[in-house]
C-alpha cells in the first residue's frame, strides 16, 4: 500500500485482515494524510475540523476493527443546522425521514409556505430515487426552493458535505448523500463529532493493529517510482504481488504518468477546493451547542464553528471552518483570522464571550478536497493489472468523505485479493 492516510489504511486492514503480507508505506512521518492530529505546543490540534455522520458505516466498522469504540470517541447529535439566533433546521432523535418531517414542520423560523415548499421538494427527490440530471448544480436543483431555505439548509449543508459552492457544486452527488443520511437507519443523518484527537480515531489505533497482524509499516518514505515487472510491481527496489496507491491523485498520477497516460491524465486533471480551520481560545466561553452554523459572505468567512470544549477538547477553544475556502486562501491567513473574529464577535449577542477571542492557529488544507463539479470525471479505481487507486478522489457516489476514502480503500483490497483482478 503506498500512502497511509484513510484508504491507504482502511485497504491495509482488509488486506491483513484476509492473510496478505501487507507493507504500508507512507511519505509523511505520520499516518493520517489530511485527517490527523498535527503538535500545537503541548497538545495537539486536528489538521482541520472533521465531522461524520451516522451514514458512514463502513468508517464506524473500520474503527471498531481495529479496537476502537465509535461511542467513546465520537459524540453523537442529531443533525442541527441552527444560527447563534437559533434559526436553521434542528432534526428530533429517532429515525432519520420522519424526524426530517418533524424537524421541518417545527422549524419555526420557516413559514408554513417553505416548510411546505421544501417538504413538497424533499418529497419529489424522493419519488426520483435521489437523482437528477448529471449536468445539475445544486443551485439549479434547489432554485425553486424558497431564499430562506436555501441560505439556512441548502447552502450549509452543500458546503459541509461537498466543500463546494452551491453554485458549482454536482446536484447528483449531494443528492446520494442525502439519500443515505435519510435511509440508512435510525440515526443515519446524526452528527458524529470527534472528542478524541484524529489520530486516535483511527491512524494510531489502526496502526498498532496493523503492526499487531504482522503488517511492515513504513512512515516517513516516499515512493519515487513503480514500474511493472511481469506480473507483479517493482516499488522503488522491492517487489510486490499487487499495490494499492492510496495516495494522493498527484502523488498516483506522478507514479503512473509512463504506466497508465490517460488514468494519470484524469488524476492529474482534479481542481481542488481548500479549508481553513481558524482555532481561537475564550477562556471561561461556552456556545449553547457543540457546533453552530454562521452566516458566511463577502466578509465573513466561516460556515461553522465547534466549541471543543463541549466534545472533550480543552474548555473555552473554538475551531471556526471555513470550507470553500479559494477566496480566503488568496487574501492569507492573517485576513482570514481577522475577518473571523470580527464574523465571531457580530454573530453572536453580547456576552457570548467571557474574554477576547485569541486566534490561535490558523491550518490552511490547500487541497482539501477535490471540486464536486456536475459531470466530473473521477478516476476509476483499476488501472492496470493487480495495480489499483484508493482514494476519496476516485470514481464513486461519495464527495471526497472519510467514509469515501475509507469505502475506496476497502474495495481496492478486495479487488487486488481476488482472481478476478489478475484477469
Amino acid at each position: 500500500m503506498v500512502g497511509g492516510g484513510w484508504a491507504g489504511i482502511a485497504a491495509a486492514v482488509q488486506a491483513s485482515t484476509a492473510g496478505a503480507r501487507v507493507t504500508l508505506i507512507e511519505m509523511a512521518p505520520r499516518f493520517g494524510g489530511r485527517a490527523r492530529a498535527v503538535p500545537h505546543g503541548d497538545a495537539a490540534l486536528d489538521n482541520g475540523q472533521h465531522i461524520l455522520i451516522g451514514a458512514y458505516t463502513e468508517t464506524l466498522e473500520l474503527m471498531r476493527r481495529v479496537g476502537v469504540d465509535p461511542a467513546l470517541v465520537l459524540q453523537r447529535l442529531p443533525l442541527a443546522l441552527q444560527t447563534p439566533d437559533g434559526a436553521g433546521l434542528r432534526l428530533p432523535p429517532g429515525a432519520a425521514l420522519p424526524a426530517f418531517v418533524r424537524g421541518v414542520l417545527g422549524c419555526r423560523s420557516w413559514s408554513w409556505i417553505e416548510r411546505g415548499t421544501l417538504l413538497l421538494a424533499a418529497t419529489g427527490w424522493g419519488l426520483g430515487r435521489f437523482r437528477c440530471d448529471p449536468a445539475w448544480t445544486v443551485e439549479r436543483l434547489c432554485r425553486r426552493l424558497p431564499a430562506v431555505i436555501r441560505a439556512q439548509l441548502i447552502d450549509p449543508l452543500c458546503i459541509a458535505a461537498l466543500n463546494t459552492p452551491a453554485v458549482e457544486a454536482s446536484a447528483s452527488v449531494l443528492l446520494r448523500v442525502l439519500r443515505d443520511a435519510l435511509f440508512s437507519g435510525p440515526g443515519a443523518a446524526d452528527l458524529l463529532l470527534p472528542r478524541a484527537p484524529l489520530d486516535d480515531l483511527l491512524p494510531g489505533p489502526a496502526a498498532a493493529w496493523l503492526a499487531r497482524a504482522g503488517a511492515e509499516l513504513r512512515p516517513g518514505q516516499r515512493t519515487l517510482r513503480l514500474q511493472p515487472e511481469g506480473r507483479r510491481w517493482r516499488v522503488d527496489d522491492e517487489v510486490f504481488d499487487a499495490v494499492v496507491l492510496a495516495c494522493s491523485a498527484s502523488e498516483a498520477a506522478r507514479l503512473t504518468a509512463t504506466i497508465a497516460p490517460d488514468w494519470s491524465a484524469r488524476a492529474a486533471a482534479l481542481r481542488y477546493e481548500p479549508i481553513i480551520t481558524v482555532y481561537a481560545q475564550s477562556t471561561g466561553s461556552r456556545l449553547a451547542a457543540p457546533m453552530t452554523a454562521l452566516p458566511a459572505g463577502s466578509q465573513a468567512p466561516a460556515q461553522f464553528v465547534f466549541d471543543l470544549g463541549a466534545i472533550g477538547g480543552a474548555a473555552g477553544r473554538f475551531a471556526f471552518v471555513v470550507s470553500g475556502a479559494r477566496p480566503w486562501l488568496e487574501r492569507g491567513a492573517d485576513a482570514t483570522a481577522e475577518a473571523v473574529l470580527l464574523q465571531a464577535r457580530t454573530a453572536f449577542v453580547p456576552g457570548t464571550w467571557a474574554a477576547p477571542l485569541q486566534v490561535l492557529r490558523v491550518l490552511t488544507e490547500k487541497r482539501a478536497t477535490f471540486r464536486c463539479t456536475p459531470g466530473l470525471a473521477r478516476p476509476p479505481a483499476a488501472i492496470a493489472r493487480g495495480l489499483l487507486a484508493a482514494g476519496d478522489y476516485v470514481a464513486g457516489p461519495y464527495p471526497a468523505t472519510l467514509e469515501g476514502a475509507v469505502r475506496a480503500g476497502r474495495h481496492a483490497a478486495l479487488q487486488v485479493l481476488t482472481p478476478a483482478a489478475d484477469g
